[in-house]
């Protein structure tokens, strides 16, 4: 994930001190109840697509810019699926962070999927059941992402489910 030149900003002030910041996960599916994923540069993983808001930036912005700038694909933010405080995180340059993830479902509306920055090696559309093997993180979110409960929340009462 590039870093947002705030954040660059900031560390040059505060160093590797913890960060707190606002990341925004996006679950998003086509017309034919595929999701699109993208497969990462920092880890060649294949993972829903997010990123970090800029200041003032409202989630649903973050993750419509952050769809069209990773995957072309143009998108309709839906609903907020869950709201998580990750766990802290050490980079391997000593920047500390943590992110309090918003995920929202998402549509597509236009565009046509293909790599279109640097953070991403491959993107694609998936049929629910021919996913690339994912990370625990992902998977609960495309399952949240097709439930049409109400969105989840940490440390209210139920767990996530693992699928």
């Amino acid at each position: 994930m590039a870093t947002p030149d705030f954040i660059r900003d900031l560390r040059a002030s505060i160093g590797h001190q913890m960060l707190w910041l606002p990341g925004v996960s996006a679950v998003v599916f086509d017309d034919e109840g595929r999701v699109l994923l993208g497969r990462r540069v920092d880890t060649g993983k294949w993972a829903v697509i997010g990123g970090i808001s800029e200041p003032g930036e409202q989630p649903a912005q973050t993750a419509a810019r952050e769809v069209f700038e990773e995957t072309a694909v143009r998108v309709v933010p839906e609903r907020v699926v869950l709201v998580e405080a990750m766990q802290p995180i050490t980079y391997p340059n000593g920047d500390r962070c943590q992110f309090m993830d918003v995920t929202l479902r998402c549509r597509a509306i236009g565009g046509e999927a293909a790599v279109n920055d640097d953070e991403s090696l491959a993107v694609g559309w998936f049929a629910m059941d021919a996913l690339p093997e994912l990370d625990e993180y992902a998977l609960t979110r495309i399952k949240r992402a097709q439930e049409a409960g109400p969105a989840w929340f940490q440390g209210m009462g139920e767990e996530p489910a693992t699928p």
